[in-house]
Order: structure tokens, then C-alpha cells, then sequence
């Protein structure tokens, strides 16, 4: 292995959310990797701190050709520069989706469980909020179509789609993701499709990730497709994101209805991402490599020491879903936390109760150190 993902990087003090937001307690939750940053995009961010001038920024011309060239060589896409919208996050993209193409009293649809924003942006433009269950068969996700059929309204707008899954770590193939759109264009619904963790997927040619930017163009006046490096390279801090939108008139929509109510994009960051997506590739591989080694031991010790726990057969990312519910446990985060001294995520907040989520990207002395803790207590 060419990289260190073995060492401990002190964290506590930082000013990190995942670190700081509880010093009493270990933290395994908020999907953030406890591993530096691939050298080139330090070494990127170094030679733009070295200028010395942070005015307000414009991406440069360097970005948007990597960007095009990564989605070109990745995800078979090919795109122009103007089909680019730059963000600030992709939290805000999913509420400015919200306010752009439903009115109040309109209705947004996802399936659950689902990475939090997405059950609290439709607030923000005064829409109802339309949650369908994720399937779950052997421990992998699926869609429930019948009962998507059933719940959609004439005033539902949006689907929102998280690929790969979080929480639940599910690829979905092709054939998911066209009966989707097509799903979406029965109802004249627009598609958003959330692909954050497009590069965090242990085995590429096993699950390929099918991107929406690759569905037919008869489709795409009605998609926008949320992209950036922040999670696989570590660089979430740094506030960059973007929405690819091949549709000029559905483009005008989105970016007319920001308004005034997103930040200016991080100077610095327009260079980290360029960085990530012309360099980082190698860096990526041995990570995915690493995460793997640390999803089969989760898997395994929980199959062990918590065999009445669902915990998911993950194809990506590097948070594993675990479902205490046979159990009869309400809040096992709360229990871990108060028995254990660790910090997981509710799964309340993702739209199920009874479960949680466990963070393992980390060095994996710490995945057994949080795993030990787990196993001591007794429910």
C-alpha cells in the first residue's frame, strides 16, 4: 500500500464537527473520514494559500476541464461547461431543487431510510413531504414500486434519489435507475439525483455505477444530478459542490430561484477539487481497498456478537446501517451512547427508528477500539 491509513491523525480540539460536537464520547458518526488528504490535493492547496490574496472567486478554467474530463472518463457523460453549476453544497442544492420546481403546498417524494436533509428541505419551500420504504431483501436495498404507484400525487414535483445509498450502501443497477426516470416522467416529476458518493463503491465492475447523467436525452430536460469530490477525498469542509443540468430551460429554473440565498464559493476550494479529480485517482483505489477491509470486519463482527441485527450487504460507501428493531430496541444509538461512550448516528433522523448508523472510515484501530465497545454492552 502506497498510502497511510493506518495513522491516527489527532483530531479533538480542531474545530471538527465530528471531534468536537461531543468531546465526552467516541465518535462514529457524521459521514466525514478521519484520513488526510491525498498529498496532491494538500500540496494544491498549499500553492493556492501561498498566493495570498482569498477575493472572491470564480472556478477557473482548469476545474471545469477536469470536471469534464472526469465525468467523460468515469461516467461515460459527455457534457459541456455551461451544463456546470457550481455550489456551495449539495444541502443547498437539494432545498434550492425545492423552491425551483414546486409551489407551497406542493409535494416532494423519496424513499426512506435516506441521509437526513432529505426529509427537512421540502420545509423549506412549504411543500409535503412524501417518504416511501425502501425494500430490503438479504440486506440490499431495493425500490418499492407498487407503493411508489400508490403514494405519488398529481401535486408531487420532485424525487429525490440518493446513488449510491446512504445510509443503506446500495449501488442501484441500471435497469433501477431507468424504471425510475421513467417513474419520474409518467408523473412529471423532476429527478434529482444526489451521487456524492459515486467514487466511494468497493468493487466497480461488480456494481458499476449507472449515473442519471447517462439516461436517454429525451429524459434530462427533467434531471439534475448532484456531484462532487468532498466525500471520497476528504475535502467536505472545504464547501464545494455541483449540479450537472444538461436542460438550458430546467438550468435557467434552478439557478434563477438561488436568489440571494447561497454563500460564495470557497476560494480555495475550486483548486482542491481540480486537484482530487486529475490526481486522486490512485489515492482513491487504495482507499476503497482500505474501506473494504473495514466494511468485512464490521460485517463479521456483527454477524458474530449481534446476529438478530440486519446490518446491510454494502456495495459503497463507508456507513453501515444497522437495524435493531427485532431486537425491540427503540434508540440503540442512545444505549451505545450512554453504555458504550460512543457516538452513532440516530436513525430517526433518516426516517426509521430502531436503528443506526456506524461510521467506519477510519483507521481500522479505531473500527476495533468503537467494535469492542459495542460488543460490551448488553441489551
Amino acid at each position: 500500500m502506497k498510502y497511510d491509513f493506518d495513522t491516527i491523525i489527532p483530531r479533538r480540539g480542531t474545530g471538527s464537527l465530528k471531534w468536537d460536537r461531543r468531546t465526552d464520547l467516541d465518535p462514529y458518526w457524521v459521514a466525514d473520514l478521519d484520513f488526510v488528504s491525498p498529498p496532491e490535493v494538500v500540496s494544491a492547496i498549499e500553492e493556492r494559500v501561498k498566493h495570498g490574496v482569498f477575493g472572491y472567486a470564480v472556478p477557473h478554467e482548469g476545474l471545469e476541464e477536469a470536471i469534464i474530463e472526469y465525468l467523460a472518463e468515469k461516467q461515460g457523460a459527455d457534457i459541456r461547461k455551461d451544463d456546470i453549476v457550481h455550489l456551495g453544497g449539495l444541502v443547498p442544492a437539494l432545498s434550492l431543487a425545492a423552491r425551483a420546481f414546486a409551489e407551497p403546498g406542493d409535494a416532494l417524494m423519496t424513499c426512506v431510510p435516506i441521509y437526513p436533509p432529505f426529509l427537512g428541505v421540502h420545509k423549506d419551500a412549504g411543500l409535503e413531504l412524501i417518504s416511501v420504504n425502501h425494500t430490503i431483501k438479504k440486506g440490499v436495498a431495493g425500490m418499492d414500486w407498487e407503493m411508489m404507484e400508490a403514494m405519488v400525487t398529481p401535486k408531487t414535483k420532485l424525487f429525490l434519489f440518493c446513488n449510491p445509498q446512504n445510509p443503506l450502501g446500495r449501488v442501484f443497477p441500471k435497469e433501477d435507475v431507468i424504471k425510475l426516470v421513467e417513474f419520474c416522467h409518467r408523473h412529471n416529476l423532476i429527478l434529482v439525483s444526489d451521487e456524492i458518493h459515486a467514487d466511494m463503491i468497493f468493487d466497480d465492475e461488480s456494481t458499476p455505477h449507472y449515473s442519471a447523467l447517462r439516461l436517454p436525452e429525451e429524459f434530462q430536460k427533467h434531471i439534475i444530478t448532484l456531484l462532487a469530490p468532498s466525500k471520497t477525498y476528504n475535502i467536505a469542509g472545504l464547501g464545494y459542490s455541483y449540479a450537472v443540468i444538461k436542460d438550458a430551460s430546467l438550468r435557467k429554473k434552478f439557478i434563477t430561484a438561488r436568489g440571494h440565498t447561497l454563500p460564495e464559493i470557497n476560494c480555495i476550494s475550486y483548486y482542491a477539487a481540480e486537484a482530487a479529480y486529475r490526481h486522486g485517482e490512485p489515492w482513491r483505489k487504495e482507499l476503497m481497498s482500505y474501506l473494504k477491509g473495514n466494511y468485512d470486519l464490521v460485517k463479521t463482527f456483527m454477524n458474530e456478537n449481534f446476529s438478530e441485527v440486519e446490518t446491510m450487504n454494502m456495495e459503497a460507501t463507508y456507513l453501515s446501517w444497522m437495524d435493531f428493531r427485532e431486537m425491540k430496541v427503540d434508540n440503540p444509538a442512545r444505549i451505545f451512547e450512554e453504555k458504550a461512550g460512543i457516538f452513532l448516528s440516530d436513525g430517526s433522523y433518516f426516517g426509521r427508528a430502531g436503528c443506526c448508523r456506524f461510521n467506519f472510515g477510519s483507521p481500522r484501530a479505531r473500527i476495533e477500539v468503537g467494535l469492542e465497545k459495542m460488543k460490551s454492552v448488553n441489551f
